[in-house]
């Protein structure tokens, strides 16, 4: 049952070591995509789409917002 929760993370490393070892170093690093100076070296190497590389933005804008009434 684990070991096939671990095929696709396994198969992902076989195929492109070097990207995931890039996102996963950045993950543990906590480094945001599209923040400089990884954002510009990332355009260097030709990524030019970031949707969805700031989910911790995404997730802070749909939390409760809190108003004042007079």
């Amino acid at each position: 049952m684990f070991l096939e929760e671990l095929k696709p993370v396994a198969r992902e490393l076989c195929q492109q070591p070097i990207a995931f070892a890039g996102g996963f170093v950045s993950g543990v690093l906590r480094l945001k995509l599209t923040d400089d100076p990884l954002k510009k070296w990332l355009q260097k190497q030709g990524v030019t789409d970031f949707s969805g590389a700031d989910i911790n933005q995404t997730t802070q804008d749909n939390r409760p917002q809190s108003i004042d009434i007079d």
